[in-house]
């Protein structure tokens, strides 16, 4: 039994790492790579680094209650800066590193940041263009100088330089550090976690460092974590989950973090480390399975029948709650191996719906997948599945955490209904948005949104935003994410939109896997230049539409998707159409999209659009297209039943 620290006492993420480099020195918490070589950081040298940090920020203005902006890659020096702030007792704000100038600049804005930790060139010219006014300048420091060595300014400064300049504080006055950390209150709050933003601009969700503690060491608890175990940091910091693993599970458990040289190189430097646990989104485990399929592709005739046939069973397997035994010994421990999963204890994935074939495929391999849920607001997950024993779980999200408390409200007659939770470790507010907090916390309880019911077992199924639950205009229901789900286990299938609220059928609108259509299109020779030219394709129309029929087998005749187009780009969210964590903003699709929707619904065969998109480089350009509409259903004799169909299996159970 892992023994958790007290809380009363190290109550804030500073005081915690203090503990450690004072119980721990010499052991291991960080590794980053750099040039090909893992560096390691000791508990030691971290508390060291923040406390160098926290005290030249606080003789250059930052003070309690101030925001300091994070945007960069996952490096150790993001977590520096992080309890850096918390150690002052301010707050941190993590920013993707992929948003856009506008984006970077709202946020910097609405959470009143005057310092900032940019890692690099790129990041500290979009804080740059932040318009502020000329008495209001925001300190900027960064960790890369490639680009601004030369750079004459003196609200931007070199990492090194506030390291070297806390270490003069600290030579001066040896208790300063502990003096500033021990007047910090466990329930201060210290992150700003951006929401996901689906629905409008993201709101800053404030979580004390108590709290966030607490919640930890709630998790911790139903999956244990401590100094033995390894973890890559792939995930953006400024995701709530990531938070919890790369900050939490670090510091509270023990769990030593592991830092890739770069996105690119992720998986290969994941192999080197041999991790013994793992997160993903759905999406990071989709591109995994589709990876390994594309590969399969190059392989001789003999390999991709010995590969198809041995993950067939291996799915079969799973259906009946094993494991198999050739399959594991002739395709899945040589895959495990090749990916860097044989030490992989614990894994899970979250922050939206995993398709249940993904899910299944994974579970066959030997991974111990399990999905969880939660909310920004509520620390991140608060429900987890158990690890699947005779029967596989590959629906639910599994049964509420220790003192959490989850409801179904408003539950139709097959026990559908709102989900809403709370728990004694919530957020204490939105940042500066009385408003937006008292429409989503009623009683104490959080109103999340999303649609779910109890299974007879008492575990959380959950479908789909409330909002996006759809409706036919016959009157059947259906969860667009979850028949979304199943299309994506496809390889060729990168995104899918599934369309048919207030319509007599079902439509899709596809965005192939580039990577690997690609790689499929030369094999057959087919002439492309381009995405645009290889998803008009007429034999690249024909593959998706099997992979479209294969789902369509596993679906109610009244909701198997009738007509599909391929979308002439990728969905971006440069281009407002997905999150920053790879959500599908269906408002902006329906707006954006409305006359390729309109065209799917009449008795046509192509769709044309006139759009204005968003450029690599940033600059906006329009354009025209027209794409294939591919016929699956005969839409004119359709036979609409005036019947109900249910959006998931009969059965009610109640929260734990």
């Amino acid at each position: 039994m892992n023994k958790y620290p007290d809380t009363k006492i190290y109550n804030t993420l500073p005081k915690l790492l203090r503990h450690r480099a004072e119980t721990i020195p010499d052991t291991v918490a960080l590794r980053d790579k750099d040039l090909g070589i893992w560096n390691e950081i000791t508990w030691k040298q971290y508390n060291e680094t923040v406390s160098f940090l926290a005290l030249s920020l606080a003789k250059r203005g930052f003070k309690s209650g101030d925001v300091i902006g994070l945007i960069g890659d996952n490096k150790p020096s993001w977590l520096f800066f992080e309890l850096a702030a918390q150690a002052v007792g301010g707050m941190s704000l993590g920013i993707y590193r992929d948003t856009l100038d506008e984006e970077v600049g709202y946020l910097i804005n609405a959470a009143k940041v005057n310092f900032v930790y940019a890692e690099d060139q790129e990041q500290v010219d979009k804080i740059l263009t932040i318009k502020r006014p000329k008495t209001d300048k925001i300190k900027i420091y960064y960790e890369d100088s490639r680009g601004l060595k030369e750079l004459e300014d003196p609200h931007i400064t070199d990492m090194l330089d506030l390291i070297s300049e806390g270490q003069d504080i600290a030579s001066k006055n040896p208790e300063k550090y502990n003096k500033m950390i021990d007047k910090v209150s466990g329930d201060q709050d210290a992150i700003l976690c951006t929401t996901s933003g689906t629905t409008s601009n993201p709101k800053l969700a404030m979580l004390p460092g108590g709290k966030f503690i607490e919640h930890v060491i709630r998790y911790l608890k139903v999956d244990p974590k401590n100094v033995d175990d390894e973890y890559v940091s792939v995930l953006p910091f400024p995701w709530i989950m990531e938070q919890t693993y790369g900050v939490g599970f670090n510091i509270v458990g023990g769990m030593k973090v592991n830092f890739p040289e770069r996105p690119d190189t992720a998986m290969e430097d994941m192999r080197e480390v041999g991790p013994t646990f793992m997160l993903g989104a759905p999406r990071l485990w989709e591109q995994i399975a589709a990876d390994m399929r594309s590969r399969i592709l190059d392989a001789p005739k003999i390999t991709q029948w010995l590969f198809n046939v041995m993950v067939d069973r291996g799915l079969k397997a799973v259906d009946k709650g094993k494991r198999d035994f050739l399959a594991d010994k002739l395709l899945f421990s040589s895959l495990k191996d090749r990916l860097g999963f044989s030490n992989v204890t614990s894994a899970a994935t979250g922050g939206s719906a995993i398709g249940p074939e993904t899910f299944k495929f994974f579970l066959a391999m030997g991974i111990p997948l399990r999905q969880l849920y939660g909310q920004t607001e509520l620390m991140g997950a608060y429900t987890l599945q158990d690890v699947p024993k005779g029967t596989m779980d590959c629906e639910t999200v599994g049964v509420p955490f220790p003192d959490c408390e989850v409801k179904i409200i408003d539950p139709d007659p097959n026990g559908l209904g709102e989900i809403i939770t709370k728990h004694p470790s919530m957020f204490s507010g939105y940042y500066n948005n009385q408003k937006a907090y008292k429409e989503t916390i009623k009683k104490g309880w959080m109103h999340t949104g999303d649609a779910g019911y109890f299974d007879d077992k008492g575990r959380l199924n959950v479908l789909d935003r409330v909002n996006d639950i759809a409706i036919k205009s016959d009157g059947v229901k259906f969860s667009p994410q979850n028949i979304e789900n199943k299309l994506k286990f496809s390889p060729y299938v990168g995104e899918a939109v599934v369309i048919g609220s207030k319509k007599p059928y079902l439509t899709a609108i596809i965005c192939i896997r580039f990577s690997i259509v690609s790689k499929l299109a030369e094999k057959w020779q087919l002439a492309f230049t381009s995405y645009t030219g290889l998803a008009a394709d007429k034999k690249i129309y024909s593959l998706i539409e099997e992979e479209i029929k294969k789902v369509n087998q596993q679906l109610p005749d009244n909701i198997k998707i009738a007509k599909f187009l391929l979308l002439f780009k990728e969905l971006e969210a440069d281009d407002g159409e997905l999150t920053r964590t790879r959500k599908v903003r269906r408002s902006v699709i329906n707006d954006r999209y409305s006359d390729l929707i309109k065209d799917l619904y009449l008795d046509k065969d192509t769709a044309s659009i006139n759009t204005e998109f968003t450029l690599e480089d940033g600059r906006k350009s329009k354009i025209s297209a027209t794409m294939e509409i591919r016929h699956l259903i005969d839409t004119k004799n359709l036979k609409v039943k005036k019947t109900v169909s249910k959006v998931r299996k009969s059965g009610k159970g109640k929260s734990k």
